[in-house]
């Protein structure tokens, strides 16, 4: 039997590989807001509104630690898909299937990128992408004021939570090839 340092991880087919970086990816990112929330003890700005004032509740508080952590991909799910206003509570559900739908089946892009380029540049690829869309979507479907006018913290939090999808979902990729 081979010692525990010469033991490889499974390979996995490509597909797989794919989804199962994107779910260790979006639970990288539910335990940082968990633990970020945790270790600011209620202490946080968050994001509390709209760009127009409209206020905006956050997932597992009164307000979230970014957009990502509120019920704004929610209503953005619902208005793409032209359902009806959904309530709060409704937008907090869709939010996080989004989330482990969506998620998942990202991390297939990181698969598919490092089978044309080497790491380091296949993640960074990755992030810039998974990061711009962040950036673009929330205040053009979501009318979220742009990134650079969220608060501090809130900006933090983002690049926070989306370092650790990011770094996770690579990292679990190139071990599974």
């Amino acid at each position: 039997m081979p010692a525990l340092s010469e033991r490889r991880l499974p390979q996995l087919p490509w597909l797989t590989r794919g989804l199962v970086a994107g779910v260790s990816g979006t639970a990288a990112m539910a335990i940082w807001y968990h633990l970020e929330r945790a270790l600011r003890r209620g202490k946080y700005t968050g994001v509390k509104t709209l760009a127009d004032g409209t206020p905006v509740p956050g997932l597992w508080s009164k307000e979230g630690l970014d957009y990502d952590d509120s019920i704004v991909p929610g209503q953005i799910v619902a208005s793409i898909l032209n359902l009806p206003e959904p309530t709060p509570r409704e937008a907090g559900a869709i939010t996080l299937a989004l989330r482990w739908t969506y998620g998942s089946a990202f991390g297939i892009v990181h698969v598919l990128l490092r089978n044309r380029l080497r790491e380091p540049h296949a993640t960074a690829l990755f992030g810039t992408a998974l990061m711009t869309m962040t950036s673009v979507a929330f205040p053009l479907l979501g009318r979220t004021p742009v990134p650079w006018r969220w608060p501090v913290d809130a900006q933090i939090s983002s690049l926070g939570s989306h370092s650790a999808y990011i770094l996770t979902a690579s990292i679990l990729d190139n071990a599974l090839r």
